[in-house]
């Protein structure tokens, strides 16, 4: 099978969170059919150990860093995350055995393909003799391509991020070797729950009889909702605080003691929020130390890995090329995620670091909550030349530019109207300034697609 051809099938499988057609039921989470094709596959996912992130914000940064430094420690590393921002193959990443270097890529257009027809073949054959009640969905067959990957690749360890929840997610059929739980927020309510103890209890379904949790102290009720669970199932507990820096500063590096030496923190991901993020990373490495099994973890391998995090769509600032404009794009999706833009932003902006002209270039989908991000970022945005430029998005799941516009309208907010992404990029880049590209997923990678054909 060519790689065309694989992604081309792939993409016409059904996603758990598109919209179902009228009168027909949403499809339902559940783990037994993942185990089904697993065991048909030979469960690769038991081949080698896994570390399980889930959360609503910050699991993908925190996956990101971690594997760079196990990558960095000489350890062939399996990456899996979702969503992709320009191609499938950016989900599943793999690390040469180059001590020293984060040598993570995504897997070839050929490995794509090999792995997309051995799982496609097999999910086919369970449908046609009745094991299976339907094909796969697009985040199953991706889950299981992953794990085929990465057994084929003989890696030393996977670090896998949760797609949606945890509980019912299709990663949680592993058996992780560490459970790690980022902040938690109100996301995919009608999914996981309406209130933080609901969603963080989904979350908390990676969790595993007499286990290891990484976590970080947070909102009270979702602690008391993941303590509760932890405490049920005889799970140990390690607080990653212990790597957080004394005291929040303007500072982009800051000293942490690991493994008891003194080491500087420098990560590329901007935001404080990161810091967090690479707490919790730094607490996995250590805890992978602890149990002898990854003795070539050393603290300069953690500071190097952290230093070479690849994680692009997250506070990212470019130039577009050719010009003097800064773009900063972010894939902030929910209101935490726009809160910490937001935060990012007005430090900038008091420290005389972005541009004016100011442009947001906004758009986000329908299931989200589109009203309470636009009062979180619209107000940035207020000054006599700046703009707010509203573009919809290719996705079923995209919110149409008429309500986008209904959003604006009803916060009172001057905002204009695009015909596309691309559109409103065209419109942005017309003038010096700055824009910010934030909202969804889709939105950056639809800005970077039209980066990349505009300005190469």
């Amino acid at each position: 099978m060519q790689y065309e051809e694989a992604v081309s099938e792939l993409y016409t499988l059904s996603g758990e969170l598109a919209p179902a057609a009228p009168g027909t039921p949403r499809r339902k989470f559940e783990l037994a059919h993942m185990r089904v094709l697993a065991e048909a596959l030979g469960n690769p996912q038991n081949r080698y150990p896994s570390v399980l992130i889930a959360g609503t914000n910050g699991k993908g940064s925190t996956a990101a860093t971690l594997a760079s430094i196990l990558s960095v420690s000489g350890y062939r590393t399996g990456l899996y995350t979702s969503p992709h921002l320009l191609r499938p193959n950016e989900r599943i990443q793999i690390s040469d055995i180059t001590p020293g270097e984060n040598s993570l890529s995504e897997i070839s257009d050929d490995a794509f393909a090999n792995a997309f027809a051995k799982v496609q073949a097999t999910a086919t054959r369970l449908v046609a003799e009745g094991h299976l009640p339907h094909p796969p969905s697009f985040f199953e067959v991706m889950t299981a391509m992953a794990f085929v990957a990465f057994a084929e690749a003989k890696v030393d360890i996977a670090i896998l991020e949760v797609g949606l929840g945890g509980r019912l997610d299709a990663t949680n059929i592993v058996e992780p070797l560490l459970s790690v739980i980022t902040d938690i927020s109100l996301d995919h309510t009608e999914w996981l729950g309406n209130t933080l103890t609901e969603i963080a209890r989904e979350k908390a379904g990676i969790l595993r009889p007499h286990g290891r949790l990484i976590t970080l102290p947070q909102h009270p009720e979702a602690n008391a909702a993941i303590g509760e669970i932890a405490v049920a199932l005889d799970v140990t507990g390690i607080n990653a605080a212990t790597y957080l820096p004394d005291r929040i500063t303007g500072d982009v590096s800051y000293p942490v003691v690991v493994q008891g030496e003194s080491i500087t923190i420098a990560s590329p991901l901007a935001g404080d929020h990161q810091r967090r993020n690479v707490a919790l990373a730094i607490a996995v490495s250590e805890q992978l130390l602890i149990q002898q099994q990854f003795t070539r973890i050393t603290p300069q391998s953690v500071e190097r890995g952290i230093r070479f995090t690849r994680w692009p769509g997250r506070l990212e600032s470019v130039t577009i090329p050719g010009t003097r404009i800064a773009l900063l794009m972010d894939v902030a999706h929910n209101p935490a995620g726009a809160w910490t833009l937001r935060s990012h932003l007005s430090r900038q902006i008091d420290g005389d670091q972005l541009p004016t002209p100011r442009t947001l270039v906004f758009s986000a989908l329908k299931d989200k909550s589109i009203r309470e991000m636009a009062q979180i970022l619209f107000p940035l945005f207020d000054g006599p030349d700046d703009r707010i430029l509203l573009a919809p998005i290719r996705s079923p799941r995209a919110a149409t530019a008429e309500a986008l516009a209904e959003v604006a309208a009803a916060l009172d907010t001057a905002a204009e109207v695009c015909t596309s992404v691309a559109d409103a990029m065209d419109k942005a880049a017309d003038r010096a300034g700055s824009v910010i590209v934030s909202g969804s997923v889709y939105l950056v990678a639809e800005a970077k697609t039209w980066l990349k054909e505009q300005h190469g």
